[in-house]
């Protein structure tokens, strides 16, 4: 039996299976016909998520992509609970030899020690201080930082060392920590974006099955505005044939609800992350739908379902991501929303101390 066929339903995850490492020679087949008369299974409800300590030993990472407006970013965890069908970051769990899949949204590393290893990294007498983002990769809110707080831990040493920092999420957890983030955006080294992909709430559920709900997010953006944190609105991913026609209305409500600016990203399908997709549309959608947005997503990116070239890769190609394009400009110039975020303050940096207390012998 395949894995597109199980006869179980994995409760509240975006992927019901998991695609076939590229870096592992062997792999395992999830045989059910040997409890096929077993009771073993009735109140299967899916894999539990498991948490687990990453050791790592530095935690800021790299960026020279010119689609990505940002140089570092800081990622507190590995996988990512929400379990967003479309995520691209789900690859990376092949790493540690674990599934894109299932195991990406299951099994969570969390990097405990983020917060000394940021100052660390501040503390170096040569380091010329730039926006650091947070996340580039997997969600620095999703649910088990409510009770680790490893990322609020990461933007107090930011503001004591009033160090700029933007946050990304599409969690209502945000709020949260609106008290350090308005702190930090008054003197104009602090913003925040909040992605949308949908106001229908029933598809959320579907396809972010662990996220915040999208009147939640319209809240979040709201708050962080009342807190004085400039806010942008992420409509991302835009998936051709299934979302793209909440734009206007994705823009309208972000707006209303306190947002300045507005960005887009179209739908990405690299490597692992396109059978996982595939599987989600057929099951949730139904063949028919399927196979028309299938359809369009090929048409954006030159008959393919992933188009990995720098330049294109976020954007598309082709007569329907043109008009995605406009419709999205349309639509935010005449909301007033900003395309491009101003700079962030660095003014204000002082570089503070490592962990070990140690000063510099030269400070420079």
């Amino acid at each position: 039996m395949s894995q597109r066929e199980l006869p179980l339903i994995a409760h509240a995850r975006g992927s019901q299976i998991n695609p076939v490492n590229r870096f592992t020679k062997i792999h395992l087949e999830p045989d059910w016909e040997h409890l096929e008369a077993s009771d073993e299974l009735d109140d299967w409800s899916g894999p539990t998520t498991e948490y687990f300590w990453d050791h790592t030993q530095s935690i800021i990472s790299e960026n020279n992509s010119p689609d990505i407006p940002f140089r570092y970013s800081i990622n507190p965890y590995r996988g990512c609970a929400h379990g967003c069908a479309y995520c691209y970051a789900r690859p990376t769990h092949e790493y540690f030899d674990l599934g894109a899949g299932l195991d990406f949204e299951s099994k969570i590393f969390v990097k405990s020690r983020a917060a000394d290893l940021f100052r660390d990294w501040m503390a170096r007498p040569t380091y010329e201080p730039e926006t650091v983002a947070f996340s580039g990769v997997t969600d620095c809110y999703q649910p088990i930082e409510r009770n680790l707080k490893v990322t609020r831990q990461c933007l107090e040493v930011a503001r004591d060392a009033g160090h700029p920092v933007s946050v990304i999420t599409k969690n209502r957890l945000v709020t949260r920590d609106a008290d350090i983030l308005g702190e930090m955006a008054s003197r104009q080294f602090a913003r925040a974006a909040i992605s949308i992909t949908t106001l229908d709430v029933a598809l959320a559920r579907q396809l972010e099955p662990r996220t915040s709900s999208p009147t939640g997010r319209l809240r979040a953006i709201n708050e962080l505005s009342q807190a004085g944190v400039p806010v942008w609105v992420m409509v991302a991913p835009i998936i051709p044939g299934l979302n793209d026609h909440e734009i206007p209305k994705i823009l309208q409500s972000a707006k209303e609800a306190g947002a300045v600016g507005a960005g887009c990203i179209l739908l990405r399908l690299p490597l692992s992350v396109e059978p996982i997709f595939l599987e989600w549309l057929q099951r949730t959608q139904g063949a028919a739908a399927a196979e028309k947005i299938t359809s369009r997503i090929r048409a954006t990116r030159d008959g393919q379902l992933n188009n990995s070239q720098f330049g294109s890769r976020m954007r598309g190609t082709g007569a329907i991501a043109e008009q995605i394009r406009q419709t999205f400009e349309v639509f935010r110039k005449k909301l007033g929303l900003a395309v491009t975020a101003p700079r962030l303050s660095v003014e204000h940096f002082r570089r503070p101390k490592p962990k070990s207390g140690q000063g510099w012998l030269f400070e420079v």
